[in-house]
Protein backbone atom coordinates (compact mmCIF):
# COMPACT_ATOMS: atom_id res chain seq x y z
CA UNK A 1 0.00 0.00 0.00
CA UNK A 2 1.66 3.27 -1.32
CA UNK A 3 1.89 5.97 1.17
CA UNK A 4 0.26 9.39 0.39
CA UNK A 5 2.54 10.98 -2.36
CA UNK A 6 4.06 7.60 -3.35
CA UNK A 7 2.78 7.49 -6.86
CA UNK A 8 4.19 10.69 -7.58
CA UNK A 9 7.51 9.20 -6.13
CA UNK A 10 7.88 6.06 -8.04
CA UNK A 11 7.05 8.20 -11.21
CA UNK A 12 10.07 10.15 -10.53
CA UNK A 13 12.36 7.41 -9.89
CA UNK A 14 11.49 5.25 -13.05
CA UNK A 15 13.47 7.10 -15.37
CA UNK A 16 16.54 6.79 -13.11
CA UNK A 17 15.89 3.27 -12.48
CA UNK A 18 15.74 2.08 -16.38
CA UNK A 19 18.63 4.59 -16.91
CA UNK A 20 20.43 2.09 -14.31
CA UNK A 21 19.29 -0.82 -15.67
CA UNK A 22 20.30 -0.02 -19.38
CA UNK A 23 23.46 -1.24 -20.98
CA UNK A 24 26.50 1.27 -21.04
CA UNK A 25 27.33 2.46 -24.47
CA UNK A 26 30.14 1.00 -26.01
CA UNK A 27 32.63 3.67 -26.91
CA UNK A 28 33.29 4.09 -30.57
CA UNK A 29 37.05 2.84 -31.39
CA UNK A 30 39.19 6.15 -33.02
CA UNK A 31 40.88 4.97 -35.90
CA UNK A 32 43.94 6.23 -37.08
CA UNK A 33 44.61 9.06 -39.76
CA UNK A 34 46.05 6.76 -42.42
CA UNK A 35 47.52 9.01 -45.33
CA UNK A 36 47.22 8.01 -48.96
CA UNK A 37 50.39 6.90 -48.99
CA UNK A 38 50.36 4.62 -46.19
CA UNK A 39 47.28 2.90 -48.05
CA UNK A 40 48.83 2.50 -51.11
CA UNK A 41 52.16 0.74 -49.73
CA UNK A 42 49.91 -1.70 -47.56
CA UNK A 43 48.06 -2.14 -51.03
CA UNK A 44 51.17 -3.33 -52.03
CA UNK A 45 52.26 -5.29 -49.26
CA UNK A 46 48.57 -7.43 -49.76
CA UNK A 47 49.75 -8.11 -53.50
CA UNK A 48 53.10 -9.44 -52.47
CA UNK A 49 51.63 -11.64 -50.33
CA UNK A 50 48.92 -12.83 -52.87
CA UNK A 51 51.91 -13.90 -55.23
CA UNK A 52 54.28 -15.32 -52.78
CA UNK A 53 51.36 -17.92 -51.94
CA UNK A 54 51.89 -20.92 -53.55
CA UNK A 55 49.21 -21.44 -56.00
CA UNK A 56 46.89 -24.68 -56.10
CA UNK A 57 47.64 -27.73 -58.22
CA UNK A 58 45.05 -29.30 -59.26
CA UNK A 59 44.49 -32.98 -59.17
CA UNK A 60 43.88 -34.91 -62.14
CA UNK A 61 42.75 -38.51 -63.22
CA UNK A 62 45.72 -39.13 -64.17
CA UNK A 63 46.37 -40.52 -60.62
CA UNK A 64 44.04 -43.49 -61.48
CA UNK A 65 47.26 -44.87 -63.32
CA UNK A 66 48.80 -45.10 -59.69
CA UNK A 67 46.09 -47.02 -58.19
CA UNK A 68 46.09 -50.13 -59.72
CA UNK A 69 43.06 -52.43 -59.76
CA UNK A 70 41.99 -50.54 -56.60
CA UNK A 71 40.02 -48.16 -58.44
CA UNK A 72 36.89 -46.90 -56.47
CA UNK A 73 35.82 -43.84 -57.99
CA UNK A 74 34.04 -42.05 -55.07
CA UNK A 75 38.26 -42.11 -53.78
CA UNK A 76 39.99 -40.93 -56.80
CA UNK A 77 41.02 -37.06 -56.18
CA UNK A 78 40.62 -34.70 -59.20
CA UNK A 79 37.43 -36.33 -60.96
CA UNK A 80 34.88 -33.65 -62.09
CA UNK A 81 30.90 -34.62 -61.95
CA UNK A 82 30.97 -36.06 -65.36
CA UNK A 83 34.63 -37.90 -64.98
CA UNK A 84 32.61 -39.56 -61.69
CA UNK A 85 29.65 -40.42 -63.18
CA UNK A 86 31.43 -42.43 -66.44
CA UNK A 87 33.69 -44.15 -63.59
CA UNK A 88 30.46 -45.56 -61.06
CA UNK A 89 28.69 -46.42 -64.47
CA UNK A 90 31.87 -48.05 -66.28
CA UNK A 91 33.96 -49.74 -63.58
CA UNK A 92 35.48 -52.03 -66.20
CA UNK A 93 36.74 -49.49 -68.53
CA UNK A 94 38.23 -47.62 -65.45
CA UNK A 95 40.19 -50.38 -65.27
CA UNK A 96 41.71 -49.87 -68.50
CA UNK A 97 42.08 -46.22 -68.22
CA UNK A 98 44.28 -47.07 -64.81
CA UNK A 99 46.48 -49.26 -67.54
CA UNK A 100 46.31 -47.08 -69.82
CA UNK A 101 47.67 -44.11 -67.94
CA UNK A 102 50.56 -46.73 -66.75
CA UNK A 103 51.52 -47.09 -70.01
CA UNK A 104 51.81 -43.59 -71.48
CA UNK A 105 53.55 -42.30 -68.49
CA UNK A 106 56.26 -45.21 -69.07
CA UNK A 107 56.07 -43.98 -72.92
CA UNK A 108 56.80 -40.12 -71.89
CA UNK A 109 59.41 -40.99 -69.66
CA UNK A 110 61.08 -42.89 -72.27
CA UNK A 111 60.75 -40.14 -74.81
CA UNK A 112 62.29 -38.11 -72.66
CA UNK A 113 64.95 -40.12 -71.09
CA UNK A 114 67.92 -38.17 -72.04
CA UNK A 115 66.47 -34.54 -71.56
CA UNK A 116 66.76 -32.47 -68.90
CA UNK A 117 62.75 -32.57 -68.13
CA UNK A 118 62.67 -37.24 -67.77
CA UNK A 119 58.47 -37.18 -67.43
CA UNK A 120 59.12 -37.85 -63.80
CA UNK A 121 56.65 -38.21 -61.37
CA UNK A 122 55.62 -37.67 -57.75
CA UNK A 123 55.32 -40.56 -55.69
CA UNK A 124 51.85 -40.17 -53.73
CA UNK A 125 50.95 -37.01 -55.43
CA UNK A 126 47.72 -36.71 -56.73
CA UNK A 127 49.10 -34.31 -59.26
CA UNK A 128 51.46 -37.19 -60.81
CA UNK A 129 53.64 -34.69 -62.30
CA UNK A 130 53.49 -31.51 -59.52
CA UNK A 131 53.48 -27.97 -60.30
CA UNK A 132 55.36 -28.39 -63.40
CA UNK A 133 52.34 -28.94 -64.97
CA UNK A 134 50.45 -25.40 -64.19
CA UNK A 135 52.53 -23.85 -66.82
CA UNK A 136 50.98 -24.00 -70.51
CA UNK A 137 54.53 -25.01 -71.70
CA UNK A 138 55.12 -27.55 -74.56
CA UNK A 139 55.72 -30.44 -71.66
CA UNK A 140 52.41 -29.96 -70.60
CA UNK A 141 51.26 -30.34 -74.31
CA UNK A 142 52.83 -33.35 -74.73
CA UNK A 143 51.58 -35.13 -71.78
CA UNK A 144 47.88 -33.74 -72.26
CA UNK A 145 48.41 -35.25 -75.75
CA UNK A 146 49.98 -38.33 -74.90
CA UNK A 147 47.67 -38.86 -71.79
CA UNK A 148 44.21 -38.84 -74.37
CA UNK A 149 46.12 -40.94 -76.38
CA UNK A 150 47.14 -43.57 -74.18
CA UNK A 151 43.64 -43.92 -73.09
CA UNK A 152 42.25 -44.49 -76.22
CA UNK A 153 45.21 -47.20 -76.92
CA UNK A 154 44.13 -49.32 -73.71
CA UNK A 155 39.89 -48.97 -74.45
CA UNK A 156 40.21 -50.06 -78.13
CA UNK A 157 42.59 -52.48 -77.51
CA UNK A 158 40.11 -54.07 -74.31
CA UNK A 159 37.17 -53.97 -76.37
CA UNK A 160 38.79 -56.51 -79.30
CA UNK A 161 40.20 -58.82 -76.49
CA UNK A 162 36.51 -58.87 -75.36
CA UNK A 163 37.84 -57.59 -71.51
CA UNK A 164 34.79 -55.00 -71.40
CA UNK A 165 30.71 -55.85 -71.96
CA UNK A 166 29.93 -52.73 -73.65
CA UNK A 167 31.78 -52.93 -76.85
CA UNK A 168 33.61 -55.04 -78.88
CA UNK A 169 35.28 -55.33 -82.01
CA UNK A 170 34.41 -52.77 -84.65
CA UNK A 171 31.03 -53.20 -85.96
CA UNK A 172 31.66 -50.88 -89.31
CA UNK A 173 34.29 -53.08 -90.80
CA UNK A 174 31.62 -55.24 -92.69
CA UNK A 175 31.45 -56.46 -96.26
CA UNK A 176 34.32 -55.79 -99.23
CA UNK A 177 36.48 -53.11 -99.40
CA UNK A 178 39.77 -52.65 -101.46
CA UNK A 179 43.11 -50.84 -101.13
CA UNK A 180 45.77 -50.29 -103.41
CA UNK A 181 46.38 -54.42 -103.58
CA UNK A 182 42.92 -55.47 -105.01
CA UNK A 183 39.52 -56.01 -103.00
CA UNK A 184 39.34 -57.50 -99.94
CA UNK A 185 36.49 -58.89 -96.93
CA UNK A 186 36.54 -57.60 -93.68
CA UNK A 187 36.68 -60.31 -91.47
CA UNK A 188 38.47 -61.28 -87.97
CA UNK A 189 37.86 -58.73 -85.21
CA UNK A 190 39.08 -54.99 -86.12
CA UNK A 191 40.10 -53.24 -83.36
CA UNK A 192 37.49 -50.61 -82.13
CA UNK A 193 39.03 -47.49 -82.38
CA UNK A 194 35.60 -45.62 -82.78
CA UNK A 195 34.44 -46.72 -79.38
CA UNK A 196 38.02 -45.55 -77.81
CA UNK A 197 38.13 -42.19 -79.37
CA UNK A 198 34.96 -41.62 -78.08
CA UNK A 199 34.94 -42.61 -74.17
CA UNK A 200 38.27 -40.70 -74.55
CA UNK A 201 36.55 -37.70 -75.58
CA UNK A 202 33.77 -38.11 -72.97
CA UNK A 203 36.03 -38.94 -69.98
CA UNK A 204 39.33 -37.10 -70.97
CA UNK A 205 38.07 -33.61 -72.31
CA UNK A 206 35.21 -33.22 -69.28
CA UNK A 207 37.04 -31.32 -66.88
CA UNK A 208 38.36 -29.01 -69.94
CA UNK A 209 34.56 -28.23 -71.06
CA UNK A 210 33.54 -27.04 -67.55
CA UNK A 211 36.17 -24.87 -67.14
CA UNK A 212 36.36 -23.02 -70.65
CA UNK A 213 39.13 -21.03 -70.09
CA UNK A 214 42.39 -20.51 -72.38
CA UNK A 215 44.29 -22.86 -70.90
CA UNK A 216 41.12 -25.12 -71.26
CA UNK A 217 41.39 -24.84 -74.87
CA UNK A 218 44.66 -25.04 -74.79
CA UNK A 219 44.11 -28.87 -73.33
CA UNK A 220 41.11 -29.27 -75.68
CA UNK A 221 43.13 -28.66 -78.59
CA UNK A 222 46.10 -31.25 -77.04
CA UNK A 223 43.90 -34.06 -76.51
CA UNK A 224 42.62 -34.07 -79.67
CA UNK A 225 45.85 -34.88 -81.61
CA UNK A 226 47.03 -37.41 -78.79
CA UNK A 227 43.67 -39.29 -79.94
CA UNK A 228 44.13 -38.52 -84.03
CA UNK A 229 47.52 -39.93 -83.73
CA UNK A 230 46.55 -43.17 -81.67
CA UNK A 231 43.86 -43.34 -85.29
CA UNK A 232 46.94 -42.40 -87.50
CA UNK A 233 48.45 -45.40 -86.49
CA UNK A 234 46.32 -47.90 -87.36
CA UNK A 235 47.21 -50.97 -89.56
CA UNK A 236 45.85 -53.28 -91.90
CA UNK A 237 46.32 -56.58 -91.62
CA UNK A 238 45.45 -59.62 -93.86
CA UNK A 239 45.05 -63.24 -94.31
CA UNK A 240 45.77 -64.59 -97.73
CA UNK A 241 43.31 -67.95 -98.91
CA UNK A 242 43.98 -69.89 -102.13
CA UNK A 243 45.72 -72.89 -103.64
CA UNK A 244 49.21 -72.80 -102.30
CA UNK A 245 48.84 -69.31 -100.59
CA UNK A 246 48.25 -67.72 -104.29
CA UNK A 247 46.05 -65.26 -102.31
CA UNK A 248 43.19 -64.72 -104.60
CA UNK A 249 41.27 -63.89 -101.91
CA UNK A 250 42.11 -61.78 -98.98
CA UNK A 251 40.67 -61.10 -95.51
CA UNK A 252 41.97 -58.47 -93.67
CA UNK A 253 41.22 -56.40 -90.53
CA UNK A 254 42.29 -53.00 -89.10
CA UNK A 255 44.51 -53.53 -85.93
CA UNK A 256 46.16 -50.93 -83.67
CA UNK A 257 50.19 -49.83 -83.87
CA UNK A 258 52.27 -50.40 -81.16
CA UNK A 259 51.90 -47.36 -78.86
CA UNK A 260 55.30 -46.65 -79.08
CA UNK A 261 54.78 -45.56 -82.81
CA UNK A 262 52.23 -43.03 -81.55
CA UNK A 263 54.78 -42.01 -78.31
CA UNK A 264 57.01 -41.30 -81.23
CA UNK A 265 55.38 -39.18 -83.34
CA UNK A 266 53.79 -36.86 -80.42
CA UNK A 267 57.57 -36.69 -79.71
CA UNK A 268 58.10 -34.86 -83.26
CA UNK A 269 55.22 -32.90 -82.91
CA UNK A 270 56.56 -31.90 -79.44
CA UNK A 271 59.68 -30.78 -81.09
CA UNK A 272 57.58 -28.86 -83.75
CA UNK A 273 55.11 -27.77 -81.31
CA UNK A 274 53.69 -23.95 -82.36
CA UNK A 275 53.60 -21.11 -79.47
CA UNK A 276 49.91 -19.08 -79.31
CA UNK A 277 48.00 -16.74 -77.86
CA UNK A 278 43.89 -17.35 -77.34
CA UNK A 279 41.72 -14.96 -79.50
CA UNK A 280 39.78 -12.19 -77.40
CA UNK A 281 36.74 -14.51 -77.76
CA UNK A 282 38.21 -17.43 -76.37
CA UNK A 283 37.12 -19.78 -78.86
CA UNK A 284 40.90 -20.42 -81.11
CA UNK A 285 44.79 -19.36 -81.57
CA UNK A 286 46.31 -17.29 -83.07
CA UNK A 287 50.34 -16.97 -83.59
CA UNK A 288 52.26 -15.86 -80.86
CA UNK A 289 54.57 -13.38 -82.40
CA UNK A 290 54.36 -11.63 -86.21
CA UNK A 291 55.72 -13.80 -88.22
CA UNK A 292 55.39 -17.29 -86.57
CA UNK A 293 53.13 -20.07 -88.31
CA UNK A 294 49.49 -21.00 -87.87
CA UNK A 295 48.77 -23.75 -85.82
CA UNK A 296 46.90 -26.93 -87.55
CA UNK A 297 44.68 -29.50 -85.97
CA UNK A 298 47.52 -31.82 -86.11
CA UNK A 299 50.14 -29.35 -84.00
CA UNK A 300 50.95 -29.25 -80.55
CA UNK A 301 49.81 -25.65 -79.04
CA UNK A 302 51.72 -24.02 -75.74
CA UNK A 303 51.65 -20.64 -74.56
CA UNK A 304 54.94 -20.10 -72.04
CA UNK A 305 57.78 -20.94 -72.61
CA UNK A 306 59.02 -23.81 -70.60
CA UNK A 307 61.33 -23.15 -66.70
CA UNK A 308 64.63 -23.46 -66.35
CA UNK A 309 64.75 -27.57 -66.07
CA UNK A 310 68.93 -27.17 -65.18
CA UNK A 311 68.49 -26.09 -61.11
CA UNK A 312 65.92 -27.36 -58.37
CA UNK A 313 62.75 -25.00 -58.65
CA UNK A 314 59.61 -26.04 -56.58
CA UNK A 315 57.76 -23.25 -57.54
CA UNK A 316 58.25 -23.54 -61.06
CA UNK A 317 58.18 -27.35 -59.84
CA UNK A 318 61.94 -28.38 -61.85
CA UNK A 319 63.74 -31.20 -60.41
CA UNK A 320 67.07 -30.06 -62.04
CA UNK A 321 69.29 -32.58 -63.22
CA UNK A 322 71.66 -32.60 -60.40
CA UNK A 323 72.73 -35.95 -60.35
CA UNK A 324 71.24 -36.98 -63.29
CA UNK A 325 73.64 -39.74 -65.02
CA UNK A 326 75.21 -38.53 -68.04
CA UNK A 327 77.66 -40.05 -71.31
CA UNK A 328 80.27 -38.16 -71.46
CA UNK A 329 80.92 -39.08 -75.30
CA UNK A 330 77.53 -37.86 -76.36
CA UNK A 331 77.19 -34.64 -78.04
CA UNK A 332 72.83 -34.94 -78.02
CA UNK A 333 70.89 -34.26 -75.30
CA UNK A 334 72.37 -37.17 -72.97
CA UNK A 335 75.89 -35.55 -72.94
CA UNK A 336 77.41 -34.20 -69.98
CA UNK A 337 77.56 -30.54 -71.34
CA UNK A 338 74.25 -30.22 -72.61
CA UNK A 339 72.72 -32.20 -69.51
CA UNK A 340 74.47 -31.02 -66.50
CA UNK A 341 74.30 -27.07 -68.10
CA UNK A 342 77.49 -26.79 -67.87
CA UNK A 343 78.42 -27.32 -64.17
CA UNK A 344 80.37 -30.07 -64.86
CA UNK A 345 79.67 -34.20 -63.69
CA UNK A 346 81.40 -36.41 -61.35
CA UNK A 347 82.85 -39.81 -62.29
CA UNK A 348 82.22 -42.39 -60.14
CA UNK A 349 83.67 -46.14 -60.90
CA UNK A 350 81.21 -49.23 -60.24
CA UNK A 351 81.03 -52.26 -60.62
CA UNK A 352 78.08 -54.79 -62.11
CA UNK A 353 77.45 -58.44 -61.85
CA UNK A 354 75.39 -59.36 -64.92
CA UNK A 355 74.71 -62.93 -66.17
CA UNK A 356 76.67 -64.52 -69.48
CA UNK A 357 77.76 -67.53 -70.79
CA UNK A 358 74.67 -68.64 -70.51
CA UNK A 359 73.81 -72.61 -71.74
CA UNK A 360 71.17 -74.82 -72.39
CA UNK A 361 71.05 -77.84 -70.51
CA UNK A 362 68.88 -80.88 -71.07
CA UNK A 363 66.15 -80.37 -69.97
CA UNK A 364 65.27 -78.18 -68.86
CA UNK A 365 67.49 -75.90 -67.61
CA UNK A 366 69.76 -72.68 -68.59
CA UNK A 367 72.99 -72.44 -66.66
CA UNK A 368 74.88 -68.77 -66.83
CA UNK A 369 78.05 -67.70 -65.45
CA UNK A 370 78.20 -64.35 -63.42
CA UNK A 371 80.45 -62.06 -65.14
CA UNK A 372 81.91 -58.58 -63.52
CA UNK A 373 81.94 -55.59 -65.32
CA UNK A 374 83.95 -52.72 -64.43
CA UNK A 375 82.51 -48.89 -65.90
CA UNK A 376 82.92 -45.42 -64.95
CA UNK A 377 79.62 -43.50 -64.23
CA UNK A 378 78.99 -39.84 -64.97
CA UNK A 379 76.45 -37.92 -62.64
CA UNK A 380 76.00 -34.00 -63.63
CA UNK A 381 77.52 -31.59 -60.58
CA UNK A 382 75.07 -29.58 -58.46
CA UNK A 383 74.57 -26.07 -58.67
CA UNK A 384 77.45 -24.28 -56.52
CA UNK A 385 75.43 -20.62 -56.35
CA UNK A 386 74.28 -19.66 -53.20
CA UNK A 387 71.44 -17.93 -54.93
CA UNK A 388 69.94 -20.93 -56.66
CA UNK A 389 69.36 -22.51 -53.00
CA UNK A 390 67.21 -19.62 -52.18
CA UNK A 391 64.37 -21.47 -55.16
CA UNK A 392 64.18 -24.14 -53.68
Amino acid sequence: MLKPGGAEEAAQLAPRRARALAPAPVPRPVLPDVSPASARLGLACLLLLLLTLPARVDTSWWYIGALGARVICDNIPGLVSRQRQLCQRYPDIMRSVGEGAREWIRECQHQFRHHRWNCTTLDRDHTVFGRVMLRSSREAAFVYAISSAGVVHAITRACSQGELSVCSCDPYTRGRHHDQRGDFDWGGCSDNIHYGVRFAKAFVDAKEKRLKDARALMNLHNNRCGRTAVRRFLKLECKCHGVSGSCTLRTCWRALSDFRRTGDYLRRRYDGAVQVTATQDGANFTAARQGYRRATRTDLVYFDNSPDYCVLDKAAGSLGTAGRVCSKTSKGTDGCEIMCCGRGYDTTRVTRVTQCECKFHWCCAVRCKECRNTVDVHTCKAPKKAEWLDQT
